[in-house]
C-alpha cells in the first residue's frame, strides 16, 4: 500500500472520535481528509500558456478562450485540459500583455484548448466554454514580501459571498451551489494553501456531485441528528453518493465560503487539528466542494487525492510574511486559542521541543503530540502561554529532539486596508 493509500485510510478509520466545535457564524464542525472545476486545471491558470483553453485565457481576461497575450510568460505545453463547469473567474485578470490568469477562477463549460502553447505565451485559438468565468479582479500575485501578501489576503478575500444553492431540503434535492460560491470557498483554500508555499487545488465534477449530495444530508439532519461521517440509512434525504460524501469529506454545520477559515482555526479539534492538516497536506487535490448556502451546511470532499507537493514539513503559521488578519480570521478564535501547528510525514516529532523567541526574548509555550493521521503521519501543537503576536513582530521557531532540526521565522504583517 503506497503513502497516499495508507494515510487515506487511516483517516477513514479515525473519523468516528472526532470532536465538534460549534460557532455563530459557521455552525459545527467535524472532519476527515481530501479549485470550482477551474484553478490550475481548468481555468484560472491558463492564461500562462493555454494549457486548459477556455475561462480566463486571452485577451479577454475571462469571457472568451481568445487570443494569445501579447508578451505571455509562456506555458509547458499548451495540451488541451478537460473542460471545465461553468463559474466565476479568479482573483487574477487574464490575457493583456501579461496573459497571467486568475489563481482560480472557474474556465467555461466547454472550452478548447490553444492550439500551440509553448515558450511565447497562451494558446492561439482557445474557444470559449459556453459560460465561459468572468474575470478577476487583478494579476495573480505571487509576491511573497509583507506588500505581496498582504495584496495577495487582500485581493482574494474582496468576494466571500456564499453563492446561491439551487436544491432543497423539503424536497430532498441537491441541487448544486452557484459557480461563484463555489468558486470563493476554493479561493480562499487556495489561498491558505498559498501561505503555506503549497501549491493551488482543482475541483472535480465528480467530487463536486458527491460533496453536494453530502451537504444536503447533513443540512437535513445535523441540527437534529449532529454531524456525521457514517450517516445511517435512516437520516432525512439519504443517498449513498452523499454517505460515501459524508465519509470522504471534512463536513461543516455552515455554508462553505465561511466554513474555510473555520477549518483552519480548527477549534474543538485540538488534539488532531485534522481539518487543518488535510487542508495543508502534500497529497490534496483535487477535492470536492458542496454548499447548501447562507444558513446551510457544506462538505469539502477530499479523501484520495493524488497531490505530491514533497514538502518534508509543514507549519502554520508558516515561514515567512502572515498576515495579523489571518491569525483571528472572524471566527472568534485566534490560533492563540486553538494553537500553532507542525506537521509531517517523514520526520518523527514523537520528542520535538520547541522554543519561540522574538527580539533575542524567548517565550513560553506548551507543546503536545497531535493524534490521528489527518494529512500528515506526525504532528505537534504548539500553543502561546501568556503572550500574543504582534504585527511588527517576527517570531524565530526552532524544533530540537528531531532529525533533521526544525527551524523558521514568521513575519507578522498588518494588512488592513
Amino acid at each position: 500500500m503506497n503513502k497516499l493509500s495508507r494515510l487515506s485510510g487511516a483517516a477513514l478509520l479515525g473519523i468516528l472520535a472526532l470532536s465538534v466545535a460549534c460557532s455563530p457564524e459557521t455552525g459545527p464542525l467535524d472532519e476527515t481528509p481530501g479549485a470550482g472545476s477551474g484553478g490550475i486545471v481548468n481555468g484560472g491558470m491558463s492564461g500562462t500558456g493555454g494549457n486548459s483553453g477556455a475561462g480566463l485565457g486571452g485577451t479577454a481576461g475571462g469571457t472568451t478562450g481568445g487570443s494569445a497575450g501579447s508578451s505571455g510568460t509562456g506555458g509547458t505545453s499548451g495540451g488541451a485540459g478537460p473542460a471545465g463547469n461553468a463559474g466565476m473567474g479568479g482573483t487574477g485578470l487574464a490575457g493583456g500583455s501579461s496573459g497571467i490568469g486568475g489563481s482560480s477562477g472557474a474556465g467555461g463549460s466547454g472550452g478548447g484548448a490553444g492550439t500551440t502553447g509553448g515558450t511565447s505565451g497562451a494558446g492561439t485559438s482557445g474557444s470559449a466554454g459556453s459560460t465561459a468565468g468572468s474575470a478577476g479582479t487583478g494579476p495573480v500575485i505571487t509576491d511573497r514580501s509583507p506588500e505581496g501578501t498582504c495584496a495577495r489576503w487582500n485581493a482574494d478575500r474582496a468576494n466571500r459571498d456564499e453563492g446561491t444553492w439551487s436544491g432543497s431540503v423539503d424536497t430532498c434535492t441537491a441541487g448544486d451551489i452557484s459557480p461563484d460560491g463555489r468558486a470563493n470557498a476554493l479561493r480562499l483554500f487556495n489561498l491558505y494553501r498559498w501561505l503555506a508555499d503549497l501549491p493551488e487545488v482543482a475541483t472535480s465534477p465528480e467530487r463536486d456531485q458527491m460533496a453536494q449530495e453530502c451537504a444536503l444530508m447533513q443540512a437535513a439532519n445535523w441540527r437534529e441528528e449532529g454531524l456525521s461521517h457514517s450517516p445511517p440509512e435512516s437520516w432525512l434525504c439519504y443517498t449513498e453518493l452523499g454517505a460515501e460524501g459524508s465519509s470522504t469529506s471534512n463536513i461543516s454545520g455552515g455554508p462553505g465560503v465561511s466554513s474555510v477559515d473555520a477549518y483552519l482555526i480548527d477549534g474543538g479539534n485540538e488534539t488532531t487539528m485534522g481539518h487543518r492538516r488535510i487542508i495543508l497536506s502534500n497529497w490534496l487535490g483535487p477535492i470536492g466542494l458542496g454548499s447548501t448556502g447562507d444558513g446551510g451546511a457544506s462538505c469539502m470532499q477530499n479523501i484520495g487525492g493524488d497531490g505530491d507537493a514533497g514538502k518534508e514539513w509543514l507549519a502554520w503559521p508558516p515561514p515567512g510574511a502572515f498576515p495579523i488578519q489571518a491569525y483571528a480570521p472572524g471566527r472568534g478564535q485566534s490560533y492563540s486559542d486553538t494553537g500553532w501547528s507542525i506537521q509531517s510525514e517523514d520526520i518523527d516529532l514523537g520528542d520535538a521541543t520547541v522554543t519561540v523567541t522574538s527580539g533575542g526574548t524567548d517565550l513560553a509555550v506548551d507543546v503536545s503530540n497531535l493524534t490521528g493521521n489527518y494529512g500528515s503521519t506526525e504532528g505537534i501543537r504548539i500553543v502561546p502561554n501568556g503572550w500574543e503576536p504582534e504585527a511588527g513582530q517576527t517570531y524565530a521557531v526552532a524544533v530540537a529532539g528531531v532529525t533533521p532540526p526544525i527551524a523558521y521565522e514568521i513575519q507578522i504583517v498588518d494588512c488592513a486596508q
